[in-house]
């Protein structure tokens, strides 16, 4: 019952983070940014004031899907951060041109989630499949069902490795925004709010992860 509880709090958790994600997006997205610069210019500007000159920015569909791609070298920005020119579109770009500069420096937590990245995905792709057969022959063949698990496990822990990453990314991305003039006094504390709106997402994300895995663990000890 316990395990439950913390399921059901993580869900209405994480439905909140999201709706105050959504709602602080909205709200700093009114407020322009003192230069007038864009998404897309923020993040220019960013990558060529830390020397990153073979990264490229481009423009895609969809609402806060804005990530930084390693393999394909871009800063992959939704519309409404590409052409925004106000504080919201500026730290979103921010943050992500802080995944390049992690990239960039060798970041060892981004090192490692990239190296992750691999196994993790094949893992999500059949860990539910894994895990149902081993619930249906437990009795029988219990490997099976700590084996899914096991796999399970590794995607949690790539949840927790991404937290470090993402709270860096967003420290980078705030100290450069105020060093280059790009927040103020008075717009600093937005960008923050709306970084630490995002990252709780994250965090949501791992605790949900974490209660799962427990939970498939209480079924399994309850089995054997």
């Amino acid at each position: 019952m316990n395990i439950w509880f913390i399921i059901i709090a993580v869900m209405v958790l994480s439905f909140l983070v999201q709706s105050m994600l959504t709602s602080r997006f909205k709200k700093y997205s009114e407020i322009p940014t003192s230069n007038g610069m864009s998404g897309a210019e923020v993040a220019a500007k960013m990558l060529r004031d830390n020397g990153i000159s073979d990264v490229q920015i481009v423009s895609i569909d969809g609402k806060l899907t804005d990530h930084y791609n390693p393999e394909t070298k871009t800063v992959n920005l939704s519309e409404a951060v590409y052409h925004g020119r106000n504080v919201a579109a500026a730290a979103v770009a921010a943050h992500e041109c802080g995944h390049v500069v992690q990239h960039a420096t060798g970041y060892a937590p981004l090192q490692l989630r990239s190296a992750l990245v691999p196994t993790v995905s094949f893992a999500s792709n059949i860990v539910q499949w894994v895990l149902l057969a081993g619930i249906v022959l437990i009795n029988a063949f219990p490997m099976i069902f700590w084996a899914g698990v096991g796999l399970f496990a590794l995607t949690t822990f790539f949840s927790f490795v991404t937290l470090p990453v993402e709270i860096n990314a967003s420290q980078r991305a705030v100290v450069w925004l105020e060093n280059a003039g790009i927040v103020t006094y008075e717009t600093r504390p937005m960008a923050i709010d709306a970084l630490k709106w995002a990252a709780y997402t994250y965090v949501i994300a791992a605790i949900g992860s974490l209660a799962t895995l427990l939970y498939y663990i209480s079924i399994g000890n309850r089995r054997s």
